[in-house]
């Protein structure tokens, strides 16, 4: 008999959440099959089976928040030798079909003992006896799932599941190995209302007066660390109105290069490159305070802001002034992706030194955006508007937008974060200066 014990998923984290669980007792489990998806503070993980058996129990539910070295699970059978004291085997890193990071056979904290798996003989099945003939019968209809048996998805898939309010349990599966694919949840998601169950629709102002939703994961650290900068680092926010006309001509002229075939282009892109022009001038804002040291980073790890169905995320592109315009394109396309997908992996998540938030999207023109702990500045990019706008002493029509930031006083003087968001603006009113 083993127990598996919830492993470290990463990044020294102390507890995640059962999200749900893939196998039921009785079910035959092999190494390295998937057994559970937890989320923590900051991504969704599936964890595989460590060692090979039967499923005899499940020992912590959905929805349930346990530490990390608590029994989660126990497993009959499987090899002795395989694993000792609950421990499983070497941990590996290996890709699923969605191109996603899957950790493989974890250790509990504290380590493993890695072991090599003896040889297995395999012996051919006998030949199975050739079937009686009999009368054929009509093509039966795939069935949904049966509701009291597990539900195979990827993560991102129930994620889509999740915002079309389709139940996972009355979807047809059509995947390889049974599981529920992106195609099944948009087909059931597009059905007539009458054939959706009643519990999956989401209806407004329904459900009781109140709706208590714990606080947890994602949206628990993130109310932590927001509450941590609002209340320690004095926060200091400037704004200013920019012509960014020329801003959006050279997006419309970049859409239409081969360079970035493919590649989604926005203005995003060139207030990136902005900030990272306007660092290099200004680099205390790229810095880290303590009451000990000022900490300035000759790097810039460049955090885009992500509001996803787990909320707000902020990964971080690695080095972003040492890349070209098209990779950062394409740096910024793949971040944001994986956010919303719910992949984020926790190493995306640390050791950010600046952050992009783009408020815009949302239809909003200007704000006073919280720091990230540790980091000293965040520019907010407003939504970009066509307005009156005087050039040459005439009034014309021209896409103006506001760039707002908010600063830590104790690291940036006043001077420096004028001249910062000065610099950015610069850059989106004659993007020409990029190349200068």
């Amino acid at each position: 008999m083993q127990e598996f014990r919830l492993p470290d998923p990463g990044e020294g984290l102390t507890e995640a959440e059962i999200v749900s669980w893939r196998v039921r007792p009785g079910d035959s489990v092999a190494v390295n099959d998937v057994l559970l998806e937890v989320e923590t503070a900051k991504s969704l993980v599936e964890l595989p089976s460590p060692f090979e058996g039967t499923v005899e129990a499940l020992l912590v539910e959905e929805g349930q928040t346990v530490e990390v070295g608590t029994p989660i699970i126990r497993v009959s059978g499987g090899d002795p030798d395989e694993v000792e004291s609950g421990k499983p085997t070497e941990e590996t890193v290996e890709a699923d079909a969605s191109g996603g990071a899957v950790l493989v056979g974890y250790g509990v904290r504290g380590g493993a003992e890695t072991r090599r798996r003896k040889p297995r003989t395999v012996q051919d099945p006998p030949a199975p006896e050739p079937p009686t003939p009999a009368a054929p019968e009509p093509p039966v209809p795939a069935e949904p799932h049966d509701a009291s048996g597990p539900v195979l998805a990827k993560p991102p898939v129930r994620k889509l599941a999740k915002d079309l309010g389709v139940d996972l349990r009355q979807v047809t599966a059509t995947g390889p190995i049974g599981d529920v694919t992106r195609d099944d949840v948009q087909r059931a998601a597009q059905a007539p209302a009458a054939a959706q169950p009643a519990a999956s629709a989401r209806v407004a102002w329904s459900g009781g007066r109140e709706e208590r939703i714990p606080v947890k994961g994602v949206r628990r650290a993130t109310a932590l660390a927001m509450a941590q900068s609002a209340f320690t680092a004095p926060h200091v926010s400037v704004f200013t109105e920019v012509d960014a006309t020329r801003t959006m001509e050279l997006v419309k002229r970049l859409k239409a290069s081969d360079a970035f075939a493919g590649v989604k282009v926005s203005p995003l892109l060139i207030m990136a490159k902005a900030i990272l022009w306007a660092i290099e001038r200004s680099p205390e804002v790229n810095s880290t305070f303590s009451p000990e040291e000022l900490v300035v980073h000759r790097y810039v790890n460049l955090g885009i802001a992500a509001a996803t169905p787990r909320g707000l995320l902020v990964p971080n592109i690695k080095d972003a002034q040492e890349l070209s315009l098209v990779d950062l394109a394409r740096a910024i396309e793949q971040l944001t992706l994986t956010a919303r997908e719910g992949r984020t992996p926790p190493a995306d998540m640390q050791h950010g030194t600046f952050t992009i938030t783009n408020i815009g999207v949302f239809g909003m023109d200007t704000g006073t955006p919280i720091l990230n702990p540790g980091e000293s500045g965040i520019i907010a990019l407003g939504a970009i508007r066509q307005k009156p706008w005087v050039v040459d002493g005439e009034v014309r029509p021209r896409w103006v937008t506001t760039v707002g930031g908010s600063f830590d006083h104790r690291a940036v003087d006043g001077d420096t974060i004028s001249r910062f968001v000065a610099d950015v603006a610069s850059i989106l009113e004659e993007p020409a200066l990029l190349v200068e």
